[in-house]
């Protein structure tokens, strides 16, 4: 299980690393669009990360139910924004920076939301 946990957290990451990589690499074009990088990055991210706390939860790991449901939402809010505007020529620039600056939460809430470890 271990193993398996590991790999849907590396997919998981990856998902975001091309969601956000896809976003900034429009960062200097006028005219924005959902690209391949996000649609598959987000699809793959969202997925993951479900199928992760499912991994969790069956291994009888403490999971922070609090974090997960954040998480969950900004998840569901990148997919449906991105599948949503899948077929569009052209995104607005304030949709733009509205998926990414919700990317980036959604790093930093996984990152920054977590127990404090005491070394010693």
């Amino acid at each position: 299980m271990e193993t398996l946990r590991l790999i849907l957290l590396v997919l998981h990451i990856l998902g975001y690393a091309a969601l956000i990589g896809g976003l900034l690499a429009q960062a200097g074009t006028p005219e924005k669009k959902v690209n391949g990088a996000m649609r598959d990055g987000v699809g793959t991210a969202f997925l993951a990360g479900l199928a992760l706390v499912g991994v969790l939860e069956a291994e009888g790991g403490d999971v922070d139910h609090a974090k997960i449901a954040v998480k969950f939402t900004i998840g569901l809010v990148l997919l449906v924004l991105v599948m949503a505007n899948n077929r569009k020529e052209r995104i607005p620039n304030g949709l733009w920076v509205g998926l990414l600056a919700l990317s980036v939460i959604e790093v930093l809430v996984a990152v920054l939301w977590s127990p404090v470890h005491t070394f010693g």
